[in-house]
């Protein structure tokens, strides 16, 4: 279906968490539970000994569209030949609609994003409120499916407030032809009601679930019970994306 259909009909609430974390069977519930509460796309994390995006609850936690995210050198050395073209063909075989590399920069990929191409996945970039006008310019070239917006600078992990820099980061991409999703710090449906409102088209959020995972397992809670905790943020965080698009301004008629 490719990954730009989950933002066509309304903003998309996209939702991560580490695969097989803290288990296969409980992931699997954990995601199911996530589309239960309104994902539009799912992105799963795969674990990497450098995670230089993430802050340190994801860096612990090591039917939809899924996106795999995950560090280059994994992707590149997967395989039986070096280069990103085993990892994607494998990825497509198993239902993976396309890629989030935070530490792979515009100006190096080419093969990932020829890779992709063939096989018919989507190659996702994150742009940073420090990204230069240059390497926007690589990055749209390249892009596809939908754009990471990076609300605030630093890593990942669920913030008590909005950065007033997510209105600056969209006005900047604002003509590119791809849904934009804001995301890094957002962890409650007001949050996603003033991102939404701001322009985006969907939200990423990461942190806010997988500390609910994190918790479950410290307290020794059932997987039910971490299961209905998810699906309750992911409906409270997609319904305060939908009231985002009733706060916008509307065209004015002539």
């Amino acid at each position: 279906m490719g990954l730009e259909a989950a933002f066509a009909d309304e903003p998309a609430f996209v939702p991560y968490l580490a695969a097989g974390d803290p288990n296969y069977e409980d992931s699997l519930a954990y995601v199911e539970a996530l589309a239960a509460g309104g994902a539009d796309a799912i992105e799963l994390g795969l674990p990497f000994s450098e995670p230089i995006a993430e802050g340190t609850t994801i860096q612990n936690a090591i039917v939809r569209p899924l996106v795999c995210m995950t560090y280059y050198n994994l992707i590149y050395q997967y395989g039986s030949s070096e280069g990103p073209r085993d990892f994607v063909a494998r990825s497509a075989d198993v239902g993976i609609e396309g890629f989030v590399v935070p530490d792979l920069p515009a100006e190096e990929a080419g093969p990932l994003r020829d890779a992709c191409d063939e096989f018919g996945l989507d190659l996702v970039f994150i742009v940073a409120p420090t990204t230069t006008t240059e390497r926007l310019e690589r990055m749209r070239e390249q892009v596809s499916g939908y754009v990471y917006v990076q609300a605030r600078l630093g890593v990942t992990g669920a913030r008590d407030d909005v950065d007033d820099a997510t209105e600056e980061s969209l006005a900047r991409i604002a003509d590119w032809d791809v849904p934009k999703a804001v995301g890094f710090g957002i962890k409650t449906g007001d949050h996603a009601e003033r991102i939404v409102s701001a322009g985006a088209d969907g939200v990423i959020v990461g942190s806010a679930l997988v500390d609910i995972v994190a918790e479950g397992y410290e307290n020794g809670d059932s997987t039910e019970a971490v299961a209905g905790r998810l699906e309750a943020l992911a409906r409270e965080l997609k319904e305060g994306a939908l009231r985002g698009t009733q706060e916008r301004p509307q065209p004015e008629r002539t």
